[in-house]
Order: structure tokens, then sequence, then C-alpha cells
């Protein structure tokens, strides 16, 4: 966003009462659609005759993929088969990038009580475990400072300032340590985009950014399960559609926010097709 408050840094007016920050991105065009399609698609996953007796089978899948998905995004492409082959993830490069996916979205099902007390640390955590020993200690799991740089692909977004980076997590973690009414979709959207747009540490934040919206997805109630990946949708859609999502949530206007929150609802839709096929593969014995 073009200001130094977004979403989730908009406080109200002093003497009022507390508003709850997401509710008027919540009644955006549009977005009560995306958030009922997405709930019945969820709905129709947690149905399946699989997902009686099989459910671990079906999250530790829908991990996997997710990671590589994300992994993807970060343009590290590789087949599913391949992220399963291999086991060199420390070597520079695309297998570090698929590595540090595989690592944040391990540990993201991990944090899932944390977050709602002190999503900093969550964060923190996050980082520490995609960044490895890669980046110098004193850099790792905070949020960076006024000239340090940020490594990445290119987002094609303007670097918001360390002070503004600080101020703008403050905003999100009062959103989030707060509560908000408003469904887990848009909750989730807007921590996606938010960490996509600060970037706040110097690597990695595109996995942890899409590991802060799973845990949203799935602490909420949403995807308890953990078998709607929404960066397998997000990968699927392409990462120029992804990228001219993001935007539109960076600028704040109202059009922007209500598409990046449609943005993800389909790619949670095409996260559940994804585990859809994967519980017909079970059922029919072929996984």
């Amino acid at each position: 966003m073009s200001s130094s408050a977004g979403p989730a840094g908009r406080a109200s007016a002093p003497g009022t009462p507390a508003a709850d920050p997401l509710a008027p991105l919540a009644a955006l065009p549009g977005v009560p659609e995306a958030v009922e399609s997405v709930r019945k698609a969820v709905d129709r996953a947690y149905g399946h005759r699989v997902m009686r007796r099989r459910s671990s089978e079906v999250s530790a899948e829908a991990a996997l993929r997710g990671a590589r998905a994300s992994a993807a995004l970060d343009g590290a492409d590789w087949a599913l088969e391949e992220v399963r082959r291999r086991s060199d993830f420390s070597v520079d490069g695309e297998p570090r990038t698929v590595g540090a996916a595989l690592r944040v979205t391990a540990e993201s099902g991990q944090l899932l009580d944390v977050w709602q007390q002190s999503p900093l640390r969550v964060l923190a955590r996050l980082h520490l475990v995609a960044a490895g020993r890669v980046a110098p200690d004193e850099t790792v799991g905070r949020p960076r400072h006024a000239g340090e740089q940020v490594e990445g692909p290119d987002l094609g977004l303007a670097l918001p300032s360390g002070d503004e980076v600080a101020a703008r997590l403050d905003g999100l973690t009062q959103l989030v340590t707060g509560g908000t009414s408003v469904p887990a979709l848009v909750t989730a959207s807007v921590v996606h985009g938010e960490l996509q747009v600060l970037r706040p540490f110097g690597s990695y934040n595109g996995p942890v950014a899409r590991a802060a919206e799973r845990i949203v997805l799935v602490g909420s109630g949403l995807d308890p399960k953990a078998i709607c990946p929404a960066e397998v949708g997000q990968a699927e859609q392409g990462r120029d559609v992804y990228l001219h999502a993001l935007r539109g949530f960076a600028s704040g206007t109202p059009e922007g926010l209500a598409e990046w929150i449609a943005h993800c609802g389909r790619a949670v839709e095409l996260g559940v097709r994804e585990s859809t096929a994967v519980c017909e593969a079970l059922q029919r014995g072929a996984a």
C-alpha cells in the first residue's frame, strides 16, 4: 500500500470505540461471494469419504504440494517428483529455495497456538527456519533495519523503509492479537499481502508470507487439517497473475484490495481441487 498504514494498521480516532479494521474489506464488492465460494469448496473437500480415515495422508500430501508451489512462485519451479526425490536442499540457488519452502511449511503447523498471542514470534521463527544458516546471524529472525537490502524475486514494488516496516508490523500484531470478526479468507489475504509488500526480512519473505497465510487458514478453523494448500492455487494461476493481484493490494484502493482477496480465494479453491484429486487417487488405490 502506498501509505504507512495498511489495512492492518488503521487505528480508530481517539476517544472512539475500536472498530474492526478489516470489516470494510469484508464488504467490498465480490468479497462476500469469494468467501462463500471458498467455504463451500472447503466443506466439499472435508466431506470426501477418504477424509474419514486417511486425512493425515491428505494433509501430508497437501503440505508437500503447497511447499513445492511456494518455491515455484519464487523461481524454483520443480516437478513434484523431483521434490520428493531430492535431499540436497542446502545447495545454493533453487535447491535452497525449495528447502526453505519445505521447512517453513512443516514448521507452520507447530506455531498455530503461538500465532494468536505473538505473531512476531511466529514470523521470526519462520524466517529463522527458512534462512537456516545462510544469512548472517544478526539478520536472521528479526525485521530489517534501515539501509539493509532484501534478497529475493523482484515484485515490482517499492521497498518500504525500516520505520514503515516496524509500524505496519505493529499494526498487524494488533490486528491478530485483538481479534477480528471477518471471515478467515479476508484475514489470511491481508496477512499474506501485507507481509509480501513489506518484505520485513532480508530474505525468504515469500515463503514466510505464504506460511503465515496457511497458519491463519488453519488456525481459524476454516481448514483445520491443512488440506487446502492456497500456495498450489497461487502457483497454478501463475506468477504474473500473482504479482498483478499483489500490486492491487499494495495500491490500497478498494478495487485493488477486493481483487487481491478474490485472487486469494481462487487460490484456496484451486488448492481444494488439488487435494480432492489426491483423495480420489487414494480412493482408487493409485496413491
